[in-house]
């Protein structure tokens, strides 16, 4: 994915000692990670009023990448700072791997936080391999066409890696090495459990913005979340709108109608048992929400393998 950086954003202005007016903030990166609270932004507005911004405000070029709070601190009291030049990014996306992985790492981000966060890792990672595998694909195509045109035969190559695969891997962002395409790798890097990770997938994909929003700040449980995301989003919204407590009773009214078929169910096969006869224990609603997501995570990992395989079957 491409990003249009504003004319004032400058990767290759790299200042030694920039001022205020120097470094350009990016809205897309103050908002890419979720802000402070007031409790939160107002002890490190004391911290840096009592003891001065003692860490470096990380830049590319002339562009805020971390510390935009305390840059905002800094400049309302006039304060000094520190900058320092991150020199690894070639893009926007290596910009944000960065991000995540930073505040991944941090105690102060939630768990929902931390569980978008690695998400939005995976999408990346994820656009990265295909765009690799395409890139091998038609690099391969191509040299295969002039070998066709000349009539020449494939020359050899001396080391591990082919010139013409090396080529077209070396024209598209590195794929980081690390995979997250299940939820327990998903989990590892956000420390999370499974569980809490398809929740905040369930979250992430169903969820109102004010069922989202009640998690972010606190009111509402993951657990609770994850159930009330399954109703239509305008249904979702209308509860939101009796507060925190209305998405509660939402969610236990959820979870209170999938329990009564399934009760039902199990009523139904002791009976029928009787008569030498079983019926399954889960409804049938169950059944195929079920399956939905099962086939949903099969297809997302069937593409992953796919791109996969088409790039190591080109680099062997």
């Amino acid at each position: 994915m491409s990003y249009a950086l504003p004319p004032n954003a400058n990767p290759d202005n790299k200042l030694e000692h920039p001022s205020a007016e120097d470094i350009v903030v990016l809205p897309e990166l103050k908002a890419y990670i979720d802000p402070l609270t007031a409790d939160e932004h107002e002890s490190l507005e004391r911290s840096i009023l009592d003891e001065g911004c003692r860490d470096a405000l990380v830049l590319w070029g002339n562009i805020l990448i971390d510390g935009h709070n305390r840059f905002g601190i800094c400049q309302a009291h006039g304060l000094p700072f520190k900058t320092v030049q991150n020199t690894r990014f070639q893009n926007m996306e290596d910009v944000q791997l960065w991000m995540i992985d930073q505040h991944l790492g941090r105690r102060s981000v939630s768990e929902f936080q931390r569980g978008v966060l690695a998400l939005r890792k995976r999408e990346i990672i994820a656009e990265r391999r295909a765009a690799a595998a395409a890139a091998v694909v038609a690099a391969k195509a191509e040299a295969k066409e002039q070998q066709k045109a000349t009539g020449a035969e494939e020359a050899p190559w001396e080391g591990d890696t082919d010139p013409v695969v090396a080529k077209a891997l070396a024209s598209v962002p590195k794929v980081p090495d690390q995979s997250l395409d299940t939820r327990e790798a998903l989990a590892r890097a956000a420390r999370l459990t499974a569980s809490q990770v398809k929740m905040i997938e369930t979250i992430h994909q169903n969820a109102a913005p004010e069922v989202v929003a009640a998690v972010k700040s606190g009111e509402l449980s993951l657990n609770a979340a994850a159930v009330v995301s399954t109703l239509p989003l305008d249904e979702q919204s209308t509860v939101a709108q009796g507060g925190a407590q209305e998405l509660k009773q939402a969610a236990k009214r959820v979870r209170d109608a999938k329990k009564k078929p399934k009760a039902e169910s199990a009523d139904m096969a002791g009976t029928e048992g009787e008569a030498g006869e079983s019926q399954p224990a889960l409804s049938t609603e169950a059944l195929q929400q079920r399956v939905a997501e099962l086939e949903s995570e099969n297809e997302r990992l069937r593409q992953q393998v796919k791109a996969l395989q088409d790039l190591l079957a080109e680099q062997a």
